[in-house]
């Protein structure tokens, strides 16, 4: 059973660099195409709750979707439901296990998530 979940966006690049690691590392993980299977409400509030940092780094708030129709980025319950209708609007890549997650925004918050997890 794999024990971390990789939210990953094959169309950019530091999406890429995290799956590159990742593979480096032997990581066991699943891949998740988020923006072609998008996560459910549910998942995403889990998701929400394991983050570590401002909740509003999770959405892509330079985006012309958001630009034209803003929403409460500090709000899990809003920002859950409009990512769930609007999967491109999530910063990518993030990377989820063992109770905790990680925008790997800069690369290195997922390079922490790892090693906090063997230890």
């Amino acid at each position: 059973m794999t024990s971390w979940k990789f939210y990953h966006n094959p169309k950019c690049s530091k999406s890429r660099e995290a799956l590159a690691l990742l593979d480096a590392e032997a990581v066991d993980f699943k891949i998740v195409e988020y923006v072609k299977d998008p996560l459910t409400v549910a998942e995403l509030k889990e998701l929400i709750g394991q983050l570590n940092g401002p909740l509003e780094a999770l959405v892509r708030t330079k985006e012309a979707d958001f630009t034209t129709a803003p929403f409460d980025v500090n709000s899990p319950e809003e920002v859950a439901s409009q990512l769930a209708a609007k999967p491109h609007l999530m910063e990518r890549p993030v990377l989820q296990g063992k109770g905790h997650a990680a925008i790997g925004r800069p690369l290195e918050n997922i390079k922490a998530l790892l090693q906090a997890g063997r230890s």
